[in-house]
């Protein structure tokens, strides 16, 4: 990789030297004001007075993040794999909606052009790239994944006992009409939502309804409590970006990528 390929690299994917920090946060605020831009077109009122002020500003930042994913296509060795990939295609994303829509279409010309522009919102997601530990926390998830598939496991197995409960206890006369009604009940009221078109109305009833409360408040944390151990016992991990397949999670003292081997 040519040496200024490999320094623009650092800048736009990594967050370790002065210039990748100031980049993201540049960008950073380039996102949170277009989304913001976003927000405002949608309200007629703001629509009618500054139309042609937001739309410019729009046209600017589809320039900019334009611009940001060509460069970030140029100083990555496999093009085509990052375009493919879940951060690549969010990029895109940020920018081509406004090129897909006629000028002015925001204005009343067709509800199907004002919903496509509405796909500028993805940008949003690109805040990730910004989060030093979002990779982190995406390993701590993968690596609990079996613990929370047994609980919810366990959840599912807990709502289809409620609902058959609840629908030999209440029955159709309190609205509980078959068992899937009652998971239905079980779920609203474990997940403590509680919208109240369906509530039992015998003593029983009300004590499964009761115990159901309670443990859906404990139960509440242990998703949390899983994940939060992983990322306990997870490594620190660095903001670089491998140059040949760009993908992060790298550890603070590697070297080479993990995945594919390229040097860091």
């Amino acid at each position: 990789m040519a040496r200024w390929r490999k320094r623009l690299h650092e800048i736009i994917f990594e967050a370790d030297t002065a210039a990748g920090k100031a980049f993201d946060v540049a960008l950073l605020l380039a996102i949170l004001l277009s989304v913001l831009t976003v927000v405002l077109e949608s309200v007629p009122s703001i629509r009618a007075r500054h139309g042609d002020e937001l739309l410019a500003i729009e046209w600017f930042f589809t320039i900019l993040f334009t611009i940001e994913y060509v460069l970030r296509l140029i100083c990555v060795r496999k093009p085509l794999g990052y375009a493919l990939s879940l951060w690549g295609i969010i990029d895109l994303l940020a920018f081509l909606p406004t090129y897909l829509t006629p000028v002015g279409s925001y204005v009343g010309t067709g509800v199907v052009f004002r919903s496509l522009r509405l796909l500028r919102v993805f940008r949003i997601f690109k805040l990730s790239h910004l989060v030093q530990d979002a990779s982190a926390l995406a390993h701590a998830v993968k690596a609990s994944a079996g613990k929370i598939v047994v609980f919810l496991t366990f959840i599912l197995t807990v709502i289809v006992i409620l609902g058959a409960a609840m629908h030999l206890i209440e029955g159709a006369e309190a609205g509980f009409t078959s068992i899937p009604t009652g998971m239905y009940w079980a779920v609203v009221t474990l997940t403590t939502v509680g919208y109240g078109d369906i509530a039992p109305q015998t003593v029983a009833g009300q004590i499964v309804a009761s115990i159901v409360m309670i443990l859906g408040y404990s139960l509440i944390v242990v998703p949390a409590g899983i994940v939060t151990v992983e990322v306990a016992r997870g490594k620190p991990l660095t903001t670089q970006v491998c140059p040949a397949c760009s993908r992060e999670g790298h550890d603070l003292d590697a070297k080479h990528c993990k995945y594919c081997g390229e040097q860091l």
